[in-house]
């Protein structure tokens, strides 16, 4: 497996105890979840009938506010793996640094991959990857520079993992234009990772063709009833994304006073500037707060959001000692 936040498994070889004795921080996953309630008997023992499938997309089209063909996937994940299929190989370019499985599964696929720093470099691309906001730093690029890069390019896949909290970052509503693809994860911001329940949205043939790869029943009955019901739930989303903002400043100022500068982030996570990112990292573990480093980049060290009252006090204690 490639580098990754949420490898807590490593953090109790190292450093000891539980599962339930760490916060785990290391993702970018809100840790107030969406409260699930109820699920049906039947989302667990029936398979999934074509009207909930539809349901699920008409949350996911109000959600992100759009009209465009869409398909629900078992996490963003899911559709990154599938994106090789979608066209003949050929020159994929990547705004890098970013989420660092479109490199491997392209490369694995046989595609010529590069890695560019600017949206320039990737003109003449036959699939240009960007991520809005991005992963680790948070880099946000306006909508228009995106739709202007789309002309340019063969293929523009935009992932909006974290732009549940901006929503006037996302292209969700320009998502039918030729050669545009938009990837949504459900789990991080609603905090369900576990459900793997994401979305791709664009135009209606390369939807089809996610679609006809993900087979007849890509996501379970208990994602399509926790899904369709969290998706329309606006006031939870409104609160949420007030609370997350708040939290995000928080933590930074907690940050600042390690002496960590800010590099950037999202509503999510948080990536800041250490001297040695993996003392830093240890000091956490010796509290059980795992956290997240980069071997590309020594002193950085990236930090979810706590959750709780409790996770706040247990960090502020941790960063103290």
């Amino acid at each position: 497996m490639r580098e990754h936040g949420g490898n807590l498994d490593l953090a109790q070889q190292r450093f000891g105890g539980r599962a339930e004795d760490w916060i785990d921080l290391s993702t970018g996953i809100n840790r107030l979840a969406y409260p699930v309630g109820e699920v049906s008997a039947r989302a667990w023992s029936a398979l999934p009938s074509r009207a909930e499938i539809d349901a699920l997309h008409q949350a996911a089209r109000h959600a992100y506010r759009t009209s465009a063909p869409i398909v629900a996937l078992g996490g963003a994940q899911a559709a990154i793996q599938l994106l090789p299929q979608l066209a003949p190989r050929g020159r994929a370019s990547i705004l890098a640094p970013t989420y660092n499985e479109y490199a491997g599964v392209l490369s694995a696929a046989g595609w010529d991959v590069q890695e560019v720093s600017e949206l320039d470099a990737m003109a003449g691309a036959d699939l240009a990857i960007v991520v809005n906001p991005n992963n680790p730093d948070g880099r946000c690029l306006a909508p228009s520079d995106l739709l202007a890069l789309l002309p340019r390019v063969g293929r523009l896949v935009v992932d909006e993992s974290f732009a549940d909290a901006v929503p006037q970052l996302s292209l969700a509503s320009q998502a039918d234009r030729q050669g545009l693809l938009i990837l949504r994860s459900f789990g991080k911001f609603f905090g369900l990772a576990g459900l793997r329940l994401g979305f791709a949205l664009g135009n209606a043939a390369d939807v089809a063709k996610l679609a006809a790869a993900s087979g007849p029943w890509p996501v379970s009955g208990a994602a399509i009833a926790i899904g369709s019901r969290a998706l329309r739930d606006d006031a939870w989303a409104a609160a949420t994304s007030a609370r997350l903002a708040r939290d995000c400043v928080r933590l930074d100022e907690m940050a600042r006073e390690q002496g960590w500068a800010l590099v950037g982030g999202t509503s999510l996570f948080r990536l800041y500037e250490t001297r040695d990112a993996l003392a830093a990292q240890e000091k956490l573990a010796r509290g059980q707060i795992w956290s997240r480093v980069f071997a590309r980049n020594p002193t950085w060290l990236r930090l979810g959001l706590p959750g709780s009252e409790a996770e706040w006090s247990r960090l502020a204690e941790v960063l103290a000692r």
